[in-house]
């Protein structure tokens, strides 16, 4: 980072550099936009951040990220179908939720398993999950992961672990790609995979 820029610019820079896709380069871009932009983009931009921070709560039930806890989707009765969609995490709920062909509920569990990043069963919301298809009197439980190895994994281990409920369990199928990620799917391509999940 330049040398020349004041101290305060420097830790805007690098706390922007820590979102995801954004490194030290695009962090500056983005930081030097905002301030060109004082006051039609970086002030409105500052106060909304503020708001946010001090207003979005995390739903107890399904751990999704809104404005109430629990959040709308947990508590309208119209959703109480007994069908649960599981997902990673929020931004697989709202790429669910764009194509609105899923009226059920969901339950994010926070990530997939992954042992190179140390993430183990402990560290994701399965335990929840396995309580909630007991407490809810879950039908099915419509595993919505990405068609990636630690995906897959997630999978497998959710199967087993929900296997003596006896609850059925269906995946997603046609039309998510291997290696691909549900938030950069397009509407159609999430609703056919919905339509054609199949027994795991």
């Amino acid at each position: 980072m330049s040398a020349q820029a004041p101290r305060e610019i420097e830790a805007l820079i690098e706390l922007m550099a820590r979102l995801p896709g954004l490194g030290p380069r695009s962090a500056r871009r983005a930081v030097l936009a905002l301030l060109k932009k004082r006051d039609g983009l970086m002030v409105p931009l500052a106060r909304a951040m503020a708001d946010l921070a001090l207003t979005a709560k995390t739903c107890g039930i399904c751990g999704n990220i809104g404005p109430a806890d629990p959040c709308s989707i947990c508590t309208a009765p119209a959703r109480a179908t007994g069908e649960l969609c599981v997902v990673a995490d929020v931004a697989d709920l709202w790429a669910m939720e764009r194509g609105g062909m899923f009226k059920g509920r969901y339950h994010i569990l926070g990530g997939t398993l992954s042992p190179l990043d140390n993430i183990g069963p402990d560290e994701l919301r399965i335990p929840n999950l396995v309580g909630r298809v007991e407490a809810e009197r879950i039908t099915e439980v419509i595993l919505a992961l990405n068609a990636t190895i630690d995906g897959q994994t997630t999978a497998h281990y959710i199967a087993d672990a929900l296997a003596p409920t006896g609850v059925s369990l269906t995946s997603l199928a046609q039309g998510v790609p291997i290696g691909g990620e549900l938030d950069y799917l397009d509407d159609g391509t999430i609703n056919a995979a919905l339509r054609a999940r199949r027994k795991l």
